[in-house]
């Protein structure tokens, strides 16, 4: 718990309460793992329920948002450990722990029942929230997700060893979070994309306290197994979204996913990046729209 402690203290001052870009939309929500930052559209429509996958934040989904808005009530919240929700003490990033935070979010909105609409690493969250809680879950929505162990794969490939190892990766993560940030998008997003539109929110959020805690993530899903119970939500409808232009995974399986979700549709998008639902909204919300066809109102 080296790590979960060293975040903790490093991105205190990135308290959720501090709504960098709040409107009257945005929201301090209350969870099991600690308060969270969140965007409620509100509306009466089936609920769509995001969390960005860092170092994006909320403020990268207005255009989806907005798009969804008409049919969907759309929340958007950040995860501990990542954007405007600062991680406590005891939050190591864990499996059971993420699928507490969803399910506590949905609780203090008195949501009873969402899509799940989540990418890379915390589609795992995701699965694990169908497991726990399937009659609160419509369906989960994918996106550069795989399986477990071609996770495990990718960070072996992906994220430099010292990134990895509990407590020296939490400081180095800290003082280069700007640095790594860039990085990121430049490796995740189509080659030869802008990455401004990407990067300029991240590093706001970044100078208002904000987190992104990637040597956390990384080492509280290291350990998890491939068979964990809470990785087989079979009776939940999956789609998943891969975009092909990105070469963070550009030796990853999408199919990699199906022992766990053997009912997984997968759609492929070659010309996308790592943000399927950032970087084509409107195809997105075409995507999202055809799945929950018969449920909008």
């Amino acid at each position: 718990m080296i790590g979960a402690r060293l975040d903790h203290w490093l991105y205190r001052g990135g308290a959720a309460s501090r709504t960098a870009g709040a409107g009257d939309a945005m929201r301090v929500l209350p969870t099991p793992q600690g308060p969270v930052r969140a965007l409620d559209s509100g509306g009466h429509g089936p609920v769509l329920l995001f969390a960005p996958d860092g170092p994006c934040v909320i403020e990268h989904y207005a255009a989806l948002v907005a798009t969804l808005r008409t049919d969907f009530r759309v929340v958007v919240f950040d995860l501990p450990g990542f954007g405007m929700s600062a991680p406590t003490a005891g939050y190591a990033h864990r499996l059971e722990q993420g699928a507490d935070v969803i399910l506590g979010v949905l609780d203090a909105l008195g949501i009873a029942r969402a899509t799940l609409c989540f990418s890379c690493v915390n589609g795992f969250y995701a699965m694990a929230a169908a497991a726990k809680a399937p009659a609160r879950v419509e369906r989960l929505i994918l996106a550069q997700t795989p399986g477990v162990a071609a996770m495990q794969a990718w960070t072996a490939r992906m994220i430099p060893r010292p990134l990895r190892v509990p407590g020296l990766g939490q400081a180095i993560n800290f003082f280069s979070r700007r640095k790594l940030a860039r990085i990121w998008y430049r490796t995740a997003l189509p080659k030869g994309a802008d990455t401004r539109p990407f990067d300029a929110p991240a590093q706001a959020t970044l100078d208002h306290g904000g987190c992104f805690c990637l040597a956390g993530v990384v080492q509280g899903m290291a350990p998890t197994p491939v068979d964990h119970p809470l990785l087989q939500p079979r009776d939940v409808p999956v789609t998943l979204l891969w975009g092909g232009a990105d070469f963070s995974h550009k030796y990853t399986e999408p199919d990699s996913l199906l022992p766990h979700l053997p009912q997984a549709r997968i759609l492929r998008f070659d010309a996308i990046g790592h943000f399927p639902d950032l970087e084509q909204p409107d195809t997105y919300a075409a995507v999202v729209r055809e799945a929950l066809r018969g449920t909008t109102s």
